[in-house]
């Protein structure tokens, strides 16, 4: 065993009650991958277990789960499945579709550039699986060879979507720019936003680089290298490998276009190309082999060795593709049945003539018909093992359900107790779990279209919206909140689809739907203000508070307040008015005894203006003297007040 898997403190522990830690896989600078056993279900899972010194980062925590949300949200069999997401401790983990094999990037070191059948048929899978994303709505950003995964049954699949955005949210700030540089996207270089078209570029640099076995642009210095992608247009992989067909060559420039614009859309529009491509070159995919690259033992927990390479006699490059596919393979099983089929035939007529025992043969013996096997709720591998007991071939097929859980059974065709055939073939029809519901903004809906437009695809809403007062109109949409199926009931989960969302049939919508605004009762008398808020089910509390105004009249209403925190007034929420007393009052100065001067001065300063004779103004001040005032001295006047004085001549 290695010194590093004797250190991993991981090895050997049961993570969540659940998840027993047999080897490390792989280490990068986020996460480290295990493969371990589900004991729950009995089967080998990859978990991947974020790094401890990031698990305290909220951002890094953040993608951590919406790699698990991203990949889950995609049912296609060339993405890595997802099955689990959780938090043990202060350890986040994912639990994920176990691949014995290796990366593409693993295949480009051995092999270093590969044939045009290995790369189309890559292609193939990967676009089929980036296809599914981009339908999604699910941008990849960060598509390498390091994240094609090459399975040892022939399985191609694309993983690794911890740096996946929605399409509707592809601005990136330099701190985003995540993805490896040597398949960066000029406009994530110049202008930092990323969209499907984006992926298509990264796509068409590991083309180039599986058909030529070198990335188009070098450089020491990771800038060096952004700065080609923004600037210089990819070469044909023609001139590297004169082996490369045109068609190729146009592929790989038309999808490293500088321009977004002038790529493919999305990887569907790339994938039908390169269909047109396989039928020119005449080439079929086929399924993608490794070579001596290793098969988990069932005894890795007690030899700490990851993979034992079986024998291998090819002497060529460590992977090849196989010459034949899954189907080829089972065209041959069947041909081989019914070889087998006729000389039991032939055996039976002989059987017949010389002992007559036709009957006893077809109707009970070996050569009769065999009842399927009702197989609902079980696993594939389950049914598939049912099945076989009774010579007969389980062919997985899948489909979407709301009431059966992910990865069960929902029916066979022919159904259970049908008779047939031994050796036919049986299609299971495994659950997908629910649909993915894609809704547009609900931006000025009314609430009868928003449910009508949840309920179309199985998203449920309770019969009652909750109602607010806002400045939109009456009965229009202010807020959608999807709860996913089972998710916990403190929101953490929740998806807020207000401006559109993907989510799943079978979730929970809410809607927040606008009252209109609160009537204005500002000037209005208290009793009237109080009638007119309790008629609309608010709570007016009592007393009320009290203020003064110079603007508005005694007992007069000056504004309502509402929740400390701002948010929307709702039926039942509590609201105090505010009522004038009036302007504020201020004592009046005494101006007995001042000059003129002195009391014109008193007077400003307190807010007051005065009213004299202004023939005093020809006198010198100090022969001025403030004999009575009205107001009196004392009294309690509002600012602005003017005060008559009687002014006479000092002695």
């Amino acid at each position: 065993m290695s010194t590093s898997q004797q250190t991993d403190p991981l090895i050997g522990r049961l993570v969540d009650g659940r998840y027993r830690v047999r080897a490390r896989i792989a280490r990068g600078g986020m996460a480290t991958v295990y493969v371990a056993t589900d004991l729950r279900l009995e089967r080998r899972v990859a978990l991947k277990v974020m790094h401890s010194h990031l698990s305290d980062d909220t951002v890094f925590q953040s993608r951590f789960i919406q790699e698990a949300r991203a990949a889950a949200r995609l049912a296609d069999p060339h993405v890595v499945n997802v099955f689990d997401q959780g938090q043990d401790g202060d350890m986040a983990y994912l639990v994920m579709e176990y691949l014995p094999g290796i990366t593409l990037r693993e295949l480009l070191r051995e092999q270093r550039r590969l044939t045009i059948p290995q790369a189309v048929s890559i292609l193939d899978a990967v676009l089929s699986g980036l296809a599914a994303a981009h339908k999604a709505g699910i941008v990849h950003r960060d598509v390498k060879p390091e994240n094609v995964l090459l399975a040892e049954d022939g399985r191609i699949k694309i993983g690794d979507f911890g740096l996946a955005r929605a399409t509707t949210a592809n601005t990136a700030s330099g701190a985003q720019l995540l993805g490896t540089i040597a398949y960066l996207a000029p406009e994530l270089v110049t202008r930092g936003t990323a969209d499907a078209r984006s992926d298509i570029y990264a796509i068409g640099i590991m083309l180039y680089e599986m058909l030529t076995g070198e990335q188009p642009y070098k450089g020491e210095q990771p800038m060096q290298i952004a700065f080609q992608h923004a600037t210089d247009s990819v070469p044909r992989p023609s001139v590297k490998n004169p082996g490369v067909p045109e068609p190729l060559d146009e592929l790989v420039l038309w999808a490293t276009e500088k321009s977004p614009d002038e790529r493919p859309v999305d990887a569907r529009e790339m994938l039908q190309r390169l269909h047109d491509i396989e039928r020119e070159l005449g080439i079929s995919p086929v399924v993608a082999r490794t070579g001596p690259i290793g098969i988990v033992r069932d005894d890795v927990a007690a030899t700490g060795e990851l993979t034992a390479v079986l024998p291998a006699t090819p002497t060529g490059p460590v992977a090849t593709m196989a010459e034949v596919d899954n189907a080829g393979r089972l065209r041959r099983a069947t041909q081989r049945r019914r070889s087998r089929g006729g000389w039991l035939i032939v055996l039976v007529l002989v059987l017949a003539a010389l002992a007559g025992g036709l009957g006893w043969w077809f109707g009970s013996g070996p050569g009769s018909m065999v009842a399927v096997a009702d197989v609902t709720g079980m696993t594939f591998d389950e049914a598939s093992a049912r099945l076989q007991e009774d010579s007969l071939v389980a062919v997985q097929q899948g489909e979407y359900s709301l009431e059966v859980a992910t990865g069960q059974v929902i029916r066979s065709d022919p159904g259970g107790g049908t008779r047939v055939d031994k050796g036919a073939e049986v299609n299971v029809y495994v659950s997908l779990g629910p649909q993915e519901a894609t809704f547009a903004s609900f931006s000025g809906m009314p609430d009868a279209d928003a449910r009508a437009a949840l309920q179309a695809q199985s998203v449920s809403v309770p019969d009652e919206s909750a109602k607010f007062f806002t400045d939109a109109a009456p009965d229009v949409v202010i807020g959608v909140i999807i709860r996913p199926a089972g998710a916990p009931e403190d929101g953490s989960q929740d998806v807020a689809c207000m401006d559109g969302c993907t989510v799943h049939q079978g979730d929970t919508a809410r809607l927040q739907v606008s009252l209109g605004p609160l009537p204005n009762v500002a000037g209005e008398s208290e009793g009237k203000a109080r009638s007119t808020l309790e008629g609309l089910g608010l709570v007016v509390a009592d007393p009320s508070q009290t203020e003064s105004s110079d603007s508005v009249k005694a007992e007069r209403v000056i504004r309502v307040l509402g929740k400390e925190d701002g948010t929307w007034l709702a039926p039942g929420d509590t609201v105090t008015l505010v009522v004038s007393t009036g302007p504020a009052l201020f004592e009046v100065p005494d101006f007995a005894g001042m000059t003129l001067a002195e009391a014109r001065q008193a007077a400003a300063n307190a807010g007051f203006s005065i009213d004299y004779d202004d023939r005093w103004d020809a006198f010198p001040d100090p022969f001025t003297k403030v004999e009575s005032q009205k107001p009196d001295a004392g009294d309690m006047e509002p600012k602005g007040t003017v005060i008559s004085l009687r002014i006479a001549a000092a002695l």
